[in-house]
């Protein structure tokens, strides 16, 4: 892995936040290191208030900001010092948690800061940076990750045993930390779930992830499990239009509303289909916890969605009773389907959600193949999964977008959609939570339609 600062564009961010916003979005910028809204960063600021105390402000990232494209105002502003003493509590519950950091913002319209804002204030370091680095979970998703992180990093890190994220995290990090940081700490390992890095400038923050994150890419390669090969025996016959529509009515009716699905059948996603551990390596669960809102735990094997359901709301029954509250389920529909015949399907409610989904499970691909190449791929206990699956303060982050607009998860054809009526019907039908397909003689619309602004995607 290679760094992406570059001098002249550092240049153009003037100031210790401003710096943040730029290697925040280099870290956005490389999808093996966050994607969509994933990871964390934070700046501890010194600054003076209205009636002229001088306090320090720990910016954070916003719960749901995207790095690739954060902005200042994407950093939530709170008093740090009330952050330090909320880290002293024995317990601190959900509620409070979120309402201590709300009413602790030095600006009201700032968004909701990370659940990890407490971790972030109780690291010794100006510059906080955390991500879901692919190449450390392939590591970390072992039976043996513990060890092969030692054996790479030596005191370079501190690795700390997982435990669900927002306080109970803090905490023990509080505890293990000082006790096990010293002279050559640069970084931190949270086993099956992701790496942090921090330092006195943004750029030597930011760098650090890179040299992290670079030696355990080297470690891969040296156990002949980075370079992956993707070799097909037989593509076999194109699915039927008339099957993924089936299908995709199929998965509707479970989630209980219209689901864009998006059908992806390339040479390393049929490879990894193929493989004939494909029921083995497929169902253990997500690379990191945080994926789940958006994956679910596991991808369904084949067509049968009723059978996928029955499993879903087994898992639910299995797990709900033990929850601290009283949890209703969600819908039982699969967001990933992995077919012989159809390669991968995504499902989301909108085009962009399908996206999304499709994104985190190439990823999840990957490092399944790698963590099996090293000794085995190993994740976390389903119970693990559900706390996060079915955390409140998770589930928030997808409540952000809102309510469904009226045609969420509907697909429309528009012909003639290069230019007037046809183009004002596209927009009507983006603007009402439509995926749209556009169709024109006009060459035009082949540009048109690449914009991501135009077709919702951001």
């Amino acid at each position: 892995m290679q760094s992406l600062w570059n001098n002249e564009e550092a240049a153009g961010y003037a100031g210790d936040l401003a710096q943040r916003v730029y290697t925040s979005r280099l870290l956005g910028r490389d999808k093996s290191l966050v994607q969509h809204g994933g990871g964390n960063t934070s700046v501890r600021l010194r600054e003076r208030n209205l009636v002229g105390d001088e306090e320090e402000i720990l910016y954070v990232k916003g719960s749901g900001q995207d790095l690739e494209f954060i902005e200042e105002a994407g950093f939530a502003p709170v008093r740090l010092a009330h952050v330090l003493r909320l880290a002293q509590l024995k317990t601190l519950s959900d509620p409070q948690l979120v309402n201590e950091l709300q009413t602790h913002l030095t600006r009201a319209a700032s968004p909701a800061p990370s659940v990890e804002t407490i971790l972030h204030a109780l690291l010794p370091h100006k510059y906080v940076d955390h991500t879901h680095s692919g190449a450390v979970l392939a590591v970390t998703n072992t039976v043996d990750g513990e060890k092969r992180i030692a054996e790479i990093y030596g005191d370079q890190v501190v690795v700390i045993p997982y435990v669900m994220p927002g306080f109970n995290l803090a905490r023990l990090c509080a505890e293990l930390f000082p006790k096990h940081a010293g002279k050559n700490t640069i970084g931190m390992v949270l086993l099956k779930h992701g790496i942090f890095s921090f330092g006195a400038t943004a750029r030597e923050s930011y760098e650090r992830m890179i040299q992290l994150v670079d030696r355990a890419e080297r470690y891969l390669a040296r156990h002949n499990a980075w370079s992956l090969e993707h070799a097909v025996s037989s593509a076999g016959e194109p699915p039927l239009r008339a099957e993924i529509a089936a299908l995709r009515l199929r998965i509707s009716h479970c989630a209980g509303n219209p689901m864009v699905m998006t059908t992806h059948k390339d040479a390393r996603i049929a490879s990894f289909v193929q493989r004939t551990d494909i029921a083995t390596v497929s169902q253990q669960g997500p690379v990191t916890p945080d994926h789940v809102i958006r994956t679910k735990r596991l991808p369904m094997l084949g067509r049968d969605v009723e059978a996928y359901a029955q499993s879903y709301r087994a898992y639910f029954e299995q797990h709900a009773p033990h929850a601290k509250e009283t949890k209703s389920m969600l819908d039982a529909a699969p967001r990933v389907v992995l077919d012989a015949s159809l390669g991968m399907c995504a499902a989301g409610r909108s085009a962009h959600d399908a996206v999304i989904v499709s994104d985190l499970y190439r990823q999840t691909m990957d490092v399944i193949e790698r963590a099996t190449r090293l000794s085995g791929y190993h994740v976390l206990p389903a119970r693990d999964i559900f706390d996060v699956e079915y955390w409140d303060l998770e589930q928030a982050k997808l409540r952000k977008a809102g309510k469904p607009l009226p045609f969420a998860g509907e697909v429309a054809l528009v012909t003639g959609a290069a230019s007037g009526i046809g183009r004002a019907c596209v927009e009507a039908l983006l603007a009402r939570g439509a995926a749209v397909i556009g169709l024109d003689i006009d060459a035009r619309i082949n540009t048109l339609y690449r914009r991501p602004d135009f077709l919702g995607l951001r």
